[in-house]
């Protein structure tokens, strides 16, 4: 599978990338500056260039950029990314009385990328940590959603290398608002137990 990881030069970005080279996937660094890129990709052993230069021609498209950053970079883009799929990684988070809250808008932001974009977005990874993804494959499942099942299947297919466990449909595109979700109660765990948190799902 051919990848742009946008927001590749992150911590989150740069460890998840370093997984897919693992195993194997052709990536490309997505950055606003082609040096950095270049230079990440170096350290990885992949490409680098910059955010519009990343997308052509990939399979999937992965959104790592930071959350405040998500939307923008989306509208930026639109037109470079056309019908290639998107995967929303990303939580908006907001923090009060020194804990983590889910961001106050109705929609996740998956979903709102999806207002922005001509092709499919699914949601997922978002309970796997940039620390742990640096180290090795996360512990626990991944989960995935989205209405396109051909996008989804690319997802799931990405996220089953990142992982200890398993990748997993979570259901339609409305899910991610609890996934997102999810994020701020994994901040919430790591903090008060000082941690690393994942998710398994148990029965299935």
């Amino acid at each position: 599978m051919k990848v742009a990881v946008l927001g590749g030069t992150g911590a989150f970005g740069s460890a998840l990338a370093a997984r897919l080279v693992e195993a194997g996937m052709d990536v490309t660094i997505g950055s606003r500056d082609a040096d950095r890129a270049a230079a990440t990709a170096a350290e990885l052993g992949s490409a680098g260039a910059t955010n519009a230069d990343a997308v052509a021609g990939v399979d999937l498209v992965v959104l790592a950029v930071e959350a405040s950053a998500a939307l923008s970079t989306t509208a930026e883009l639109a037109d470079a990314v056309g019908e290639t799929p998107v995967l929303s990684v990303a939580s908006h988070i907001r923090f009060e009385n020194r804990a983590a809250l889910p961001g106050d808008d109705p929609l996740s932001l998956a979903e709102r990328a999806q207002q922005l974009l001509r092709g499919p977005v699914v949601a997922g990874l978002h309970s796997l940590g940039a620390r742990e993804l640096a180290a090795g494959k996360a512990g626990g499942d991944a989960l995935v959603c989205g209405d396109d099942e051909s996008a989804k299947a690319a997802a799931l297919e990405l996220a089953e290398t990142l992982v200890t466990g398993r990748a997993l449909d979570a259901g339609p595109l409305a899910s991610a608002r609890a996934l997102e979700g999810m994020t701020a109660v994994i901040v919430n765990l790591n903090r008060r137990y000082r941690g690393h948190a994942g998710v398994q799902i148990v029965g299935l």
